[in-house]
Parts: structure tokens; sequence; C-alpha cells
């Protein structure tokens, strides 16, 4: 009965197949049929969503997002106060079709508090040199802290990340340790959107490097937010 309960929870979801050096893998993404609350419990959020899916031999692809709501890593959008900075940059801010939550000053704030001004600065001035030349990204990889990862305060997405911000987790490796150790399923992690895929950490008994894991998800299997598919579990078939 129990099982029952746990599948109603969550839906598997048609699989697509992906050839990494030779080995073919399955992605199901697994969706869940309610909205994940912060501060919810990590260990529960897999055993009601993922758990009646997993099998011996998968592993699972866990959202980024999924490990800062579990640890309250938040903030409302009324308790941030723009400033001359963060409307400047953001006019500067490459604007992604697909991804618009960068458009908002709220946002560029946010990271302008989470990597410093004196990060930030140097970013702004160097990566706007950089763009005159034709280089890309250079304000990130200055501005450091992860800031690129900040997710929320999207138009599009649906409600309660329209008007909440999520940080990045402090130690994602360990959080996918930690996971392995109590559940035996191993897991990765990753910062992933329709731009480019970063991943933040994966526990020994996936058996794949980093960059071997980012290629078997380098399509962003996870979807977006609005698509609720914060899990994807990976089985190798060939």
């Amino acid at each position: 009965m129990e099982q029952n309960q746990n599948v109603a929870a969550s839906s598997l979801q048609p699989g697509t197949k992906i050839m990494v050096d030779g080995a073919v893998y399955e992605r199901f993404p697994i969706k869940v049929m309610r909205l994940i609350e912060f501060g919810e419990n990590l260990e529960d959020n897999f055993n009601e969503f993922v758990k009646p899916y997993y099998k011996k031999g998968d592993w699972v692809m866990l959202s980024e997002k999924i490990i800062s709501i579990s640890q309250n890593r938040v903030r409302h959008i009324s308790t941030v106060r723009v400033t001359w900075l963060a409307r400047l940059i953001t006019k500067g801010v490459k604007k992604h079709k697909n991804m618009t939550a960068w458009s908002k000053p709220e946002k560029v704030q946010v990271a302008i508090e989470e990597a410093g001004i004196y990060r930030i600065i140097p970013a702004m001035i160097l990566g706007g040199i950089g763009k005159l030349f034709g280089l890309h990204g250079i304000f990130w990889i200055i501005a450091g802290g992860r800031v690129s990862e900040i997710d929320g305060f999207i138009p599009e997405d649906m409600y309660p990340y329209t008007e909440w911000a999520v940080l990045p987790p402090p130690d994602p490796q360990r959080v996918c340790e930690d996971l392995e150790k109590k559940l035996g399923i191993p897991i990765a992690t990753a910062d992933a959107n329709y731009i480019d895929v970063k991943v933040l950490g994966v526990s020994k008994s996936v058996g794949l490097d980093k960059k071997t894991v980012r290629r078997v998800i380098l399509d962003n299997p996870l979807g977006q937010g609005n698509k609720m598919t914060p899990f994807v579990l990976v089985r190798k078939i060939s």
C-alpha cells in the first residue's frame, strides 16, 4: 500500500537515450505531483519520488535547486533592495530566449551581495572589455562565488519561483556522498539549463567522473523548473 502511494506522488516520464564513450544511457525524468516546499527533508523526497522506480545499477541526477530548497537557501524578492550598480549591470547582461531572469535587477542585486562588490565591479569592467573583442562569460568567471548558479525570480516559472531566489548550496559534493551513504543510491547533481550544464557533485558509486556525467546529461533531461522534474533516473542499457 505504501509503495502505491509513493508511485502516485511521482511519475516516471518517457526515457531518452544518449551514447557516451560507446555506452548507451537512458534518462528517465521523474515528474513530481506536488510542489516541494522549502526546508523539506531530501531523504524523504527520495523515498517519496525516486525509490519506487530505482533499480540496482541506476544512478540519479538531482537538480541543484532541490538541494538548496531542502536547505532553505532561498530569498524573497521583497527583501532585495536594488542598487544603481545592479541596474547598470542588468543593462549589460546578455538576454537569452529561455533565460529571462537575469533581466531582473533584483536577481543581479542578489548576485552582487553573494559575490561582493570588490569582485563584481572588476567583473563588470573586464566583462565589458571582453565583449568588445567577442569574448563572453568573463563577467561570471571573475565574479566567482558560483553566482551564475543563482536561480529564481523567473517570470515564466511556476510560483513561488517568480518571487523567490534560490541560492547555490555550499557543498553539493558532500550532499551527494551523504545521500548515497544513507539511501544506497548513487547520486550526481548539476546546475543545468538550456545554455550550459555544470556538474557539481558525483558520489562514488556513480562510477563516472564529472566530465563524463556532464556528457550524459548535456541536453538537460532535467528540463526547467516548471516541468517539475527535479530528478532524472539514469540507466546504462548497453
